[in-house]
């Protein structure tokens, strides 16, 4: 049997503007905006280095973050990022988790489940949000603040002590550009520039 090689297409598509993930290549765009760009060179080399503190600067002025808050990039988009900080950071105090959609759920799981913490799993059915007043601040709380599947968007900070013992770890990669986030009651945020923009 032999194989012959693949004809190159030729009809093209109409609207070239496709990328990786959910998102739409920018108005314009062209292969001159990799111009620079430092492909296949490791990131810890200069120019890696540069690139990321400069996003990671942009980051934080455009997020207009308090003094002392750290931004930080890392593979995996923010599911990783959302395993990253469950993993790392939760352990020490029972866990509150809140959920109303996909994701909200799959991060009550891998508390209950893989973590196997000390959780307390408030679960509201698809479209509403939970009880957020069952929260109790002596304990981590985690939570998805838009529910990218759902709509469903926790309201405000308001409900969130001030003065809470635990950590709030919040995915926040449906609404951290789109809606005014409460900074101070919030210790560990995720998001994905991909989903966001």
């Amino acid at each position: 049997m032999s194989v012959c090689p693949p004809e190159k297409p030729s009809l093209r598509p109409k609207c070239p503007n496709f990328s990786s993930g959910p998102c739409a290549k920018r108005p314009g765009w062209s292969l001159d905006a990799l111009c620079g760009a430092a492909i296949g060179r490791s990131h810890r080399a200069r120019i890696g280095k540069d690139k990321l503190k400069r996003v990671i600067d942009e980051t934080k002025d455009l997020l207009d973050l308090p003094p002392g808050y750290l931004v930080g990039i890392m593979a995996g988009s923010d599911t990783g990022a959302v395993e990253a900080a469950l993993w790392s950071l939760l352990g020490p105090r029972p866990v509150d988790a809140f959920a109303w959609e996909s994701f909200g759920k799959g991060w009550v799981s891998d508390c209950l489940k893989q973590l196997k913490l000390q959780t307390r799993s408030f679960v509201a059915d698809f479209g509403k949000a939970p009880d957020f007043s069952q929260a109790d601040f002596d304990h981590d709380i985690v939570l998805t603040w838009n529910g990218t599947t759902s709509g469903v968007i926790v309201p405000n900070g308001d409900w969130i002590a001030a003065d809470r013992k635990g950590l709030t770890i919040c995915d926040a990669t449906s609404s951290i550009f789109a809606v005014p986030l409460p900074w101070e009651k919030l210790d560990a945020v995720t998001f994905s520039w991909q989903k966001v923009l």
